[in-house]
C-alpha cells in the first residue's frame, strides 16, 4: 500500500477550549526510518496515533462550531492546521466570508440560513489552503464538510462542522484501486504475510497455480507450498526481511506444482509492508513463474555449449594427417565436455590401405573388422567399458560387431542408434554414431554418459552426428592423403636405384629418407648409371614441389637422364637437353609448345598459364681408368670432396640455372680424384631445415665428413646421425662414392698405324693380353670381334687407330679413330658379301656401341667374364647363323 501520512485526531469537544493532547506517536514526516516506528518526539501539537487499523491513521479530520449568529465560536487546532488560520483569527468570523470564494458566497449564505434553521448538510466546499512556504500564494483546496445542527444551553440553534481533506481521500481511493489491481488483476502471484510469517492474503493468479480459493490459503506457511529445503530458504529470507527491512529480489525457487511431477521455477521478490504510521504490518511477496525462462536459458546454454564444442572441434580436429591422432583429437573435444566415456572404431581395411574393403559385403552389413584406435574416460580409475552387451575392447584391438547389435545397425544404415544401458551398470545412455565422409562409412564413434548425468536427447543426437561427421571428413582426408603419400613414395622408391648400386672403380653407398607423414613426398632423386669404358655417371637432383606431381616429374626427369646418359653425351650437353625436357613437362605439346607459349606471352604481355616444373641437378661422369670426374651443375648444391688425410671441401662447380628455366648454357669442371678419395652428392634436405639455416648445415656436413670411417656405409650412418635429419620437412638424398681407380695392370692400350697389317697386330696384342689375364676362354671371341672393329676403322675411319682392353667386372674392348661417322648396324641380304660385321659383334658380345670423343669416335663391345656357369657363344655357330 501507499504510504499515507498518519494524522490521527484526538477527541474534540464542543467547547472553545482545546483538550490537552494525549501522548501518542509523532507524525510521519516521510523521512523516518521504518525500523524505528516507536520514536515519539515530545511535541504538544501533534497528530496522535489511534489504535492499529483506525481510519484516522490515514485521513485528516478537523472540526469547528458555529453559533446562533452563524459566526465561528469554536476553532480546533486541527482546523487551524488544515485551513492555516489560528483560533484567534477565526473565532467570531463568518466562515462564508472568510473561506469561501466571492463568487460562491451568495449560495453559501443561503445554505448557512438553512443550516441554522435545523437542516443537516453535506457537501464539498472549496477553500483557500495555507501557502506551502513563506512567500508562496495560497492554494485552492476542497474539503468535504458535514454540518450537524446543535442547540446551545439557551436553546438557540447552532451547528457543528466536521471537515475532511478531500485530497487525502482521493489518495486513499487511488491506493485502494492500486491494491485491488495488484491482488485482482496482476498476472503475477501475490502473497501478503503477516507478522507471524503466515499467509494473510493471496490473489487469483497464485491460487490458479496452487489451487483452491483465495480464503483457503489464509494462515498457511511456505512449507505448505515448497519442498522442505526450498521452504527453509524462503522462511529464512522472510525473517531477514522482517528484521532488517531490506528487500529480497529475484530469489530463485524450484519445486513441483500441485498434482504434477514437473519441476517448476519461480522468481520471488520480498519486501516489508508498513502501516500509515510506519509500523511494520507484514511482508509482501511477488512471485513469477519463470519455468519457460529457465527452459529457454537452458536451451540457450546448451546451444552455446554446442556451438563452443563445434568451434573447438573445428580448431582441434584435423590438425594432423594421421588417422589415429585425428581420432584422439575428437575424444579430447567431447570428453568431458559432451560425454563421460567415448571410443572410436575404424574399419581395419581402411587402416591397412586396402581400398577394396570399401566394396566388400561385410562392410555394407556392418560386420567387417574394426580396430579401436582411441578411447577416453572422464571417470577416475574406470576404463572404457563394453556397451550394449558388447565385449569390452581395448585400444588397438581388432574386433567385429555382431550382426544384430545396435552398433552394426548404425554402421549398416549410417544412422545413429541409442544403445540400451545394462542394468546395474555405470553407463545410463550411449549413442552409437557412424562416421560418414563423402557418403562412405569409415567407422563408428560411441558417446556414453554415466548415471547422474543428463541422458542424451535429440539435440545431443544432432550434435553427436555433426561432431562425428567432422571427424570422419578429417579421417577420410587423412586416409586419402596417406594413400597418395604412399603411392608417391612407392613411385619414388621404384624410380630410385637399388640399395647397393655397383660401379666400376667406385665404392658406392646411398641413403634416401622421405619426409614425415605430415609433409608430402618431394622430388629428390639420385642415380648411378654405368657407362661404356668402365665409366660411371653419378646424378643427384631435386624437383621443386611436393606430392604425386613432383614424384611423377622426378620419374620423367630420371628416365630422361638415363636415356641421355646412354647416348654418352658430355655432362653439360646432358643438362642442356634435360633443361628442354623440364620446360616441356608442364605443357601439353612438349617443349616446343611451351617455347611458343612463352614467346607469345612475352610479346603480348600476357601470362603463361602452363604449369612450370623446376628442378636442380648435379651430373658427374667418372672414368675409372683415368680417375678423372667431369661435373656439371644446374642450380644444385655443390659436391663435397674429401681427399685422404685432408679436410672436406666443397668443389667449385659453377651453379647454372635450375632445369626448366632455360636460356643459359651449363659449364663443365673436370677434377682428378685421388685414390681413396671420398665424393659426396646430396640434396638440400640434408643440410637445411626450419631450425638450421643452409650455411650452418653445410658447415656441419663438412665437419661430419672429416676423417671418414673406412666403411662407406658407416660414413653414411655417421652423417645422418650427426646432422638434423629427423625434421621431416623435406626428403633427404645422399650419394657417397669412394674412388678406387682401375689398376694399371688391368688396362691394355696400343696405338696402331693406319695400315692393313694393324689388323693382325691387333689380334696378337689381344691374345697376349688375355693370356696374361688368364682369360683364354675369351681369346677366340675377342680376337674375332677386335678384328672386325679394327677392319671397320681402317675402311671407314680416319687417322691412327687406338686399341684398348679394360678388365674389371667385365671385359671391355675399345677401338678409337678420328672419324666422325658413327657405325650403323644394318641387315645384310643373302647375296651381300659384306655388312655382317656389326651383326656378328651384336651376336657374340653382351653389349656394344659407339660414342663421340673430342677427337673422333670410339666403338666398343663388352664381354662377360667366364664364371663356369654361363657358357660363351661359339663363334662358329654365330657365323653360320648369319647365313
Amino acid at each position: 500500500m501507499s504510504e499515507i501520512p498518519a494524522k490521527a485526531s484526538s477527541s474534540e469537544g464542543s467547547s472553545g477550549a482545546e483538550p490537552a493532547p494525549q501522548a501518542g506517536r509523532a507524525p510521519d514526516d516521510g523521512n523516518r526510518s521504518p525500523s524505528a516506528p516507536d520514536e515519539r518526539p515530545e511535541q504538544a501539537d501533534v497528530w496522535q496515533s489511534s489504535p492499529p487499523g483506525s481510519i484516522y491513521d490515514y485521513i485528516k479530520v478537523a472540526s469547528f462550531s458555529l453559533g446562533p449568529d452563524g459566526l465561528i465560536d469554536q476553532w480546533s487546532r486541527r482546523a487551524a492546521q488544515l485551513f492555516g488560520v489560528e483560533p484567534a483569527a477565526a473565532v467570531g468570523k463568518d466562515p462564508i466570508e472568510a473561506f469561501v470564494p466571492a463568487d460562491l458566497r451568495d449560495e453559501g449564505h443561503r445554505k448557512m440560513a438553512e443550516i441554522l434553521d435545523g437542516r443537516e448538510w453535506t457537501g464539498v466546499v472549496p477553500f483557500r489552503m495555507p501557502p506551502a512556504g513563506e512567500g508562496d500564494e495560497p492554494q485552492a483546496g476542497f474539503a468535504e464538510v458535514y454540518v450537524m445542527p446543535t442547540t446551545t444551553e439557551s436553546g438557540e440553534r447552532a451547528a457543528l462542522c466536521i471537515v475532511v481533506d478531500v485530497q487525502t481521500l482521493r489518495h486513499i481511493e487511488t491506493d485502494l484501486a492500486a491494491s485491488q489491481a495488484i491482488f485482482g488483476q496482476s498476472p503475477f502471484g501475490f502473497l501478503l504475510f503477516d507478522l507471524d510469517l503466515k499467509v494473510q492474503r493471496t490473489n487469483r493468479t497464485f491460487t490458479a497455480v496452487f489451487g483452491g480459493q483465495v480464503d483457503d490459503h489464509r494462515g498457511r506457511t511456505v512449507h505448505d507450498y515448497l519442498p522442505r529445503h526450498e521452504a527453509d530458504r524462503v522462511q529464512g529470507a522472510l525473517r531477514r526481511v522482517m528484521e532488517s527491512g531490506e528487500a529480497v529480489t529475484d530469489m530463485q525457487l524450484v519445486g513441483p506444482a500441485p498434482d504434477s511431477a514437473e519441476r517448476r521455477h519461480w522468481s520471488i521478490n520480498l519486501y516489508r509492508v508498513h502501516s500509515g504510521s510506519g509500523r511494520p504490518i507484514g511482508i509482501a511477496g511477488l512471485a513469477t513463474d519463470v519455468t519457460r525462462r529457465h527452459a529457454a536459458a537452458r536451451e540457450a546454454a546448451h546451444a552455446r555449449r554446442n556451438l563452443a564444442l563445434l568451434n573447438d572441434a573445428g580448431a582441434r580436429i584435423g590438425n594432423s594427417l594421421d588417422l589415429e591422432t585425428t581420432a584422439r583429437e575428437l575424444l579430447d573435444v567431447v570428453v568431458p565436455g559432451f560425454c563421460d566415456l567415448a571410443s572410436v572404431d575404424l574399419y581395419q581395411g581402411l587402416l591397412t590401405g586396402d581400398e577394396t574393403a570399401l566394396t566388400r559385403h561385410s562392410l555394407a552389413d556392418g560386420s567387417a573388422e574394426l580396430r579401436r584406435v582411441a578411447a577416453a574416460s572422464a571417470v577416475a580409475d574406470v576404463p572404457f567399458l563394453g556397451l550394449g552387451g558388447e565385449v569390452p575392447v581395448s585400444v588397438g584391438a581388432v574386433h567385429r560387431f555382431t550382426f544384430n547389435s545396435a552398433c552394426a545397425d548404425a554402421l549398416r544404415t549410417a544412422r545413429p542408434q541409442l544403445l540400451p544401458a545394462e542394468p546395474g551398470g555405470l553407463v545410463q545412455s550411449t549413442l552409437a554414431v557412424p562416421m560418414v565422409a563423402h557418403d562412405t562409412v569409415v567407422g563408428l564413434v560411441q558417446f556414453s554418459r554415466t548415471k547422474g548425468s543428463e541422458p542424451f536427447n535429440d539435440r545431443d543426437r544432432s550434435l553427436a552426428v555433426e561432431l562425428a561427421a567432422r571427424a570422419a571428413v578429417c579421417i577420410d582426408n587423412a586416409r586419402l592423403y596417406r594413400r597418395e603419400h604412399e603411392r608417391a613414395l612407392i613411385l619414388q622408391r621404384s624410380l630410385l636405384p637399388p640399395d647397393n648400386p655397383e660401379a666400376s672403380g667406385l665404392d658406392i653407398a646411398c641413403r634416401y629418407l622421405p619426409g614425415n607423414a605430415a609433409t608430402e613426398v618431394g622430388g629428390d632423386w639420385f642415380d648411378v648409371i654405368e657407362l661404356p669404358g668402365h665409366r660411371t655417371a653419378l646424378v643427384v637432383g631435386d624437383v621443386m614441389g611436393r606430392g604425386l606431381r613432383a614424384a611423377v616429374a622426378m620419374g620423367e626427369l630420371r628416365t630422361a637422364v638415363r636415356t641421355l646418359a646412354l647416348l654418352d653425351l658430355e655432362p653439360a650437353e646432358v643438362l642442356s637437353a634435360l633443361d628442354e625436357i623440364a620446360r616441356g613437362l608442364g605443357a601439353p605439346g612438349g617443349v616446343q609448345q611451351a617455347t611458343r607459349t612463352a614467346r607469345t606471352a612475352n610479346s603480348f604481355g600476357g601470362e603463361d598459364l602452363s604449369e612450370v616444373y623446376l628442378a636442380t641437378c648435379v651430373y658427374a661422369v667418372y672414368d675409372a681408368v683415368t680417375r678423372r670426374c667431369t661435373f656439371a651443375n644446374a642450380g644444385h648444391l655443390p659436391p663435397v670432396l674429401v681427399e685422404p688425410g685432408e679436410g672436406a671441401l666443397m668443389l667449385d662447380v659453377p651453379p647454372g640455372m635450375p632445369l626448366g628455366v632455360g636460356g643459359e648454357p651449363f659449364e663443365e669442371v673436370e677434377v682428378e680424384l685421388p685414390e681413396n678419395a671420398l665424393l659426396a652428392l646430396y640434396t638440400d634436405g640434408l643440410v637445411e631445415s626450419r631450425d638450421h639455416p643452409l650455411d650452418e648445415g653445410l658447415s656441419a656436413f663438412r665437419a661430419a665428413l672429416d676423417d671418414p670411417a673406412p666403411a662407406l656405409e658407416d660414413v653414411c650412418d655417421h652423417v645422418l646421425n650427426a646432422l638434423d635429419t629427423r625434421h621431416g620437412e623435406d626428403d633427404i638424398a645422399l650419394l657417397m662414392a669412394r674412388v678406387q681407380g682401375l689398376p694399371t695392370e688391368n688396362v691394355g692400350d696400343w696405338t696402331l698405324p693406319r695400315e692393313p697389317k694393324s689388323v693382325g697386330r691387333a689380334r696378337e696384342y689381344t691374345r697376349a693380353q688375355l693370356t696374361g689375364w688368364d682369360l683364354e676362354a675369351l681369346v677366340d671371341t675377342t680376337e674375332l670381334l677386335v678384328s672386325e672393329l679394327v677392319t671397320n676403322a681402317l675402311r671407314y675411319g680416319e687417322g691412327d687407330i687406338r686399341l684398348r682392353l679394360l678388365l674389371d667386372r667385365t671385359l671391355v674392348c675399345e677401338v678409337w679413330d678420328a672419324g666422325l661417322v658413327q657405325p650403323r648396324r644394318r641387315r645384310a641380304r643373302d647375296t651381300d658379301e659384306g655388312g655382317r660385321g656389326l651383326q656378328l659383334v651384336g651376336l657374340l658380345s653382351a653389349s656394344w656401341g659407339s660414342r663421340r670423343t673430342p677427337r673422333g669416335k670410339t666403338v666398343w663391345f663388352e664381354l662377360p667374364l667366364p664364371d663356369g656357369e654361363s657358357g660363351l657363344v661359339d663363334p662358329t655357330e654365330a657365323l653360320l647363323s648369319l647365313f
